[in-house]
Order: C-alpha cells, then sequence, then structure tokens
C-alpha cells in the first residue's frame, strides 16, 4: 500500500498516523455529539477527551510492547516509534476503562453514562484508524489464496511484501463500522445505563476473537499457542461483560 503520503525535507506524513489521528477526531466528534444529548459540557467532553485518547494510545502500544518484548529489548529506541504502527485496541481498551473510572469518580459522574458516551466513539475511532494499518501494512493477516486477498508490494510496508495475505485490517475496519452502527441503535433505544457499553464490550471482543484467527503478525500466545494474547484478553472481556449485563438486568428489575 502506501505507508508514507508524502515528505518535505526531514518532514514525513505517514498514512497509518494520519489515520489515527483522523480515527481520534471522529471518535471524539462522536462523543461531543451524544454528550449533548445526555445534558453534558462540550469542554469537559473535550477536556476528557483528551485523557481518554492519551491513555488509549498509551495502553494500546505498553500491550503491543509486552507482546513483543524480546524485540524491544534488544531495541529499545523502538519503543518510541509509534508512527510505524504497533498498538493494540485490547491494551487501550483496558487503559481507558481504568482512567474513565478514575475520571467519573473525581468528578463525580454517572461511571456507566459516561462508559455509554465513549464507546460508539471508540468503535468510529478504532474502524478509522485501521484503514492506516492498512496501509502501513500493520496488523497483517496470514497468508491466502481468496479472490479478495491483499499483496503488499511497497519496499516500506511493514507486512510480509508479495506474497497475498488476509486483509484483517479491514476486517477489523468493517468490524468497527459494524459495530458503531448497532451501538448507535441501542443507544437511540437503550433502557438502561450501561446497555451500549456492555454491547460494546461484548461485540467487539467476539469480532477480535474471530479476526485474530487471521492474523499474521506477531501476536505472543499462551496455554501452549491455545490463543494469542489479544485473545485471552478479548475472552475474559466478553465474559466479564456477559456477566456484568446479566447482573446490571437483575439489579434493575428489581
Amino acid at each position: 500500500m502506501h505507508p508514507e503520503l508524502f515528505s518535505i525535507g526531514p518532514l514525513t506524513l505517514r498514512t497509518y498516523g494520519l489515520f489515527v489521528a483522523l480515527g481520534c477526531l471522529a471518535g471524539l466528534a462522536t462523543a461531543i455529539r451524544l454528550g449533548k444529548s445526555k445534558g453534558l459540557d462540550s469542554n469537559r467532553i473535550l477536556d476528557m477527551g483528551f485523557i481518554v485518547i492519551l491513555s488509549g494510545l498509551i495502553g494500546s502500544r505498553l500491550l503491543y510492547i509486552i507482546i513483543n518484548l524480546p524485540d524491544y529489548i534488544a531495541n529499545p529506541l523502538n519503543i518510541f516509534k509509534i508512527w510505524e504502527g504497533g498498538l493494540v485496541f485490547s491494551g487501550g481498551l483496558v487503559a481507558v476503562i481504568i482512567v474513565v473510572l478514575i475520571y467519573a469518580r473525581k468528578y463525580n459522574y454517572n461511571l456507566w453514562t459516561i462508559c455509554d458516551l465513549w464507546s460508539p466513539a471508540a468503535s468510529i475511532g478504532e474502524g478509522i484508524g485501521r484503514i492506516g494499518c492498512f496501509f502501513a501494512g500493520c496488523c497483517y493477516g496470514r497468508s491466502c489464496d481468496l479472490p479478495w486477498a491483499v499483496t503488499f508490494t511497497d519496499p516500506k510496508t511493514i507486512a510480509i511484501p508479495n506474497i497475498p495475505l488476509h486483509p484483517t485490517q479491514l476486517y477489523s475496519f468493517l468490524s468497527g463500522m459494524i459495530i458503531f452502527a448497532v451501538l448507535m441503535i441501542i443507544n437511540s433505544k437503550r433502557k438502561y445505563e450501561g446497555q451500549v457499553f456492555l454491547w460494546f464490550l461484548i461485540l467487539h471482543s467476539t469480532a477480535r476473537l474471530f479476526i485474530e484467527q487471521f492474523r499474521g503478525d506477531s501476536r505472543g500466545s499462551v496455554f501452549n499457542d491455545t490463543l494469542t494474547m489479544t485473545q485471552l484478553v478479548a475472552l475474559i472481556i466478553l465474559f466479564a461483560a456477559v456477566i456484568m449485563l446479566f447482573w446490571r438486568r437483575s439489579v434493575l428489575k428489581k
């Protein structure tokens, strides 16, 4: 694909960074729109958005580094080369949940309301960011002979070049957009606070478990290569979300 859009002297605009930025902006715009419908101040959402985006990037990067720890021990300066790709959304999700919990308590917000607010924003943000992954070649898939297989030929691509691969980045993009649409529908018909958030966790984790089967990059593994690290995190989140969904329903029925 096209890892770099153009260069002006020492300045290079990388496609990955551009789409991650666009994803962040789309997520922030979505959160502001939903926040207004809930009577929340736009300036406070902007402040929260900066913290959410920063914590998401740090958490995503941290999990990626953990998964590929031997590579970063050998080349520690590569930790800071985020423009080359290397974010694991599940790590960012965990970090954001922790930060939102702290933020909600500090400013006396309803935690479920805030989580509902940022769930559709996270979906559309990740979806758009995956287009950047596609152009950069990171998060690439396994080799395949399917009609929609993609072959990366750019010499600067991160993907394995000149071999037809699963376009897992596009799978993630499509899942993100579908989840976003579903969450917006649930939001318009929600029966209780937290419903959007819990369904986000369920849908996103299910999608991750499925798409991970087709990934070809280094994912880390657990339980004798039965699961990747990302699948393990997704599985834990999925089980927790399902339990919380039933618990939330039972509490509200009393």
